[in-house]
């Protein structure tokens, strides 16, 4: 996988050697960006650039800085403003530098590989020993379990970075080590990835109460073990259309009674009959938004699981919603599940 920092030049590079940086990228519109030996940008070069550059008389040992466009579109934040992402997307320009206030490099995206921009930032509970896939487990943690050619836990990063969630906390204990050696600081997935270490089993919302420098007005929560092509935009606008305190994600759980069902009252007497009927229920799936302040509802420094929490909402008449996910969704929770899912994945567009 390509890094964000394999599109940065040193602004002491040559137009030969920004001309191997764009072929070992190997990329249709790509481009590399100039950056002073600061970090700062100056500009970009694509092909077009130096091509330009040559007809005019520049030599391939010239400084890349006779080839670069100065005025190249950035954006300055750790996400796009979503009217820059769309002026990309109608000039089909792929990549997008994002910058400090002055003009630090901090990251680049693809915009053909972004979906949009959901303001939020993500943590990812990762802390459980997946006890019910043993024996894979015992040296593993769940989530660096591989389903094709990632990780489960690599998965479910570049889904959210799909959308613009790049911001990312994860909640380690079990084998927790094993995770930081193999996501990092998360710039091998283009993201920000921070831990939260759990020194004993704080549940599935305990850990998030260890976090304080919260940067966005909400946040996205979900299990380390799903895999889902979930459309996280629409997840966000429901839940901010809604005016709700917490929004939970539902998957579908279908019975088909294969026989005529009677409907009684408590004399026994039949009120009605129905044949063979289908019954849809919704079940949690994992995966939560909700407003910063309702992470003051979390004791500290206690086991408490998501269930609870919900339950501490509802009772204090806070807003609650549902939204069924449309698309597909798996919960790797035993050893069939795995196996399901490593089939699934060869049709899956995540």
């Amino acid at each position: 996988m390509i890094k964000w920092k394999d599109h940065i030049i040193s602004h002491k590079a040559t137009i030969r050697e920004a001309m191997i940086r764009l072929d070992k990228l190997g990329i249709v519109n790509s481009d590399v960006f100039v950056a002073d030996e600061h970090e700062k940008l100056l500009g970009s070069v694509s092909d077009g650039d130096i091509r330009r550059a040559l007809i005019r008389g520049a030599e391939m040992s010239n400084l890349v800085g006779s080839a670069m466009n100065t005025k190249c579109i950035f954006s300055v934040g750790e996400l796009p403003e979503k009217k820059v992402l769309q002026m990309c997307k109608t000039k089909s320009i792929r990549f997008l530098p994002l910058t400090k206030s002055d003009r630090t490099i901090i990251n680049v995206i693809d915009v053909d590989q972004l979906a949009d921009i959901v303001p939020v930032e993500a943590v990812i509970m990762a802390g459980g020993e997946g006890k019910r896939l043993r024996p894979l487990t015992d040296k593993i943690p769940k989530p660096l379990l591989p389903i094709g050619d990632k990780t489960i836990i690599e998965h479910n990063i570049d889904r959210l970075a799909k959308f613009g969630i790049t911001r990312i906390r994860i909640s380690v204990n079990y084998l927790g080590q094993m995770i930081r050696d193999q996501l990092g600081d998360g710039s091998s997935r283009n993201a920000f990835v921070d831990y939260i270490e759990e020194d004993k089993p704080l549940g599935t919302a305990g850990a998030i109460r260890m976090v304080h420098d919260w940067h966005t007005d909400a946040i996205l929560i979900m299990n380390s073990d799903i895999l889902t092509d979930m459309d996280y935009s629409d997840f966000y606008s429901d839940f901010i259309h809604s005016g709700a305190d917490m929004a939970i994600a539902a998957t579908s759980y279908i019975i088909n009674v294969p026989y005529a069902v009677l409907e009684t009252n408590n004399t026994n007497h039949v009120k009605a009959m129905a044949e063979k009927p289908s019954y849809t229920y919704y079940s949690n799936a994992g995966i939560y938004l909700l407003k910063k302040e309702i992470l003051n509802y979390i004791p500290e420094n206690c086991f408490y699981d998501m269930p609870e929490l919900i339950q501490s909402l509802m009772n204090s008449g806070h807003k609650v919603i549902s939204y069924p996910i449309r698309g597909y969704w798996l919960d790797i929770g035993k050893m069939s599940d795995y196996l399901k899912a490593q089939e699934d994945i060869k049709h899956l567009k995540l």
